[in-house]
């Protein structure tokens, strides 16, 4: 089976629609949805109505810091952040809003584990961006697999033969094999808000039959999605971001 994995879309439906459409040309029979559905962006409503449908048909999706900013003031967060979150709160329908707070921080299936940040510890929204971490968070996950957002970045970690820990950056489009036999971690990339310095979109395609993950880079609108940011009074750094890549 193939499963698409996306995360952080943030509100972005122009990414979105341009990542969804190309997993399914590329054989996508089931889509993992790893958290952070809104916030920064100008579709919340948009987004949240599209992840809810396809969990009704069968996705999985787990619940990112910011949807749950949505139900509870997160005091962390920066203040054109909170901003994004207050515009995004009043911008959501009852049912939309039901919606993410009904979802789970994480989830177990057969050999793999879904979750927005670090299987550690869910609710505490660490950040997955070392060797050490990501040990951490497998060790947590009791999986062969654990597939995870919240970073904004695409990387792969995994479990040496002597149970070192290594970080491999992949490249764009080429298939990685992932061997059951040892551990590994993804992080699959921002659908909507990337910080590598290019705006292209971001998503994971997992090929559970041949064992092989490939991370995609998706170019799409981004500077329509900019614009309606900015017309929908959000705080311009979260245009010049989508714009950027940053």
């Amino acid at each position: 089976m193939r499963i698409a994995f996306l995360s952080d879309i943030h509100s972005n439906i122009e990414a979105l629609d341009a990542c969804l459409k190309h997993a399914g040309e590329n054989g996508a029979e089931r889509f993992v949805f790893l958290g952070d559905f809104v916030g920064y962006g100008a579709d919340p409503e948009a987004v949240v109505a599209d992840v809810a449908r396809r969990v009704a048909e069968g996705a999985v999706a787990v619940k990112g810091n910011h949807d749950e900013a949505i139900e509870k003031r997160a005091g962390y967060m920066n203040v054109s952040t909170k901003q994004s979150i207050d515009w995004t709160r009043d911008a959501l329908s009852a049912e939309r809003r039901a919606f993410l707070a009904s979802l789970p921080l994480l989830v177990r299936e057969g050999e793999m584990c879904f979750v927005h940040a670090s299987a550690a510890a869910p609710a505490r929204w660490d950040y997955v961006d070392t060797p050490s971490e990501a040990q951490r968070s497998v060790d947590a996950a009791r999986s062969i697999y654990t597939f995870s957002g919240h970073v904004h970045d695409q990387m792969l970690y995994f479990e040496g033969a002597q149970g070192k820990w290594s970080a491999f950056q992949p490249t764009p489009g080429s298939p990685v094999p992932i061997r059951s036999g040892r551990r590994w971690l993804a992080l699959v990339g921002s659908v909507g808000q990337p910080r590598d310095g290019r705006p292209a979109a971001a998503y994971t395609l997992f090929d559970s039959a041949r064992e092989q993950v490939t991370f995609h880079r998706i170019a799409y609108d981004h500077l329509s999605a900019a614009r309606k940011i900015r017309q929908a009074g959000l705080p311009e750094p979260h245009a010049y971001r989508v714009e950027k890549g940053i």
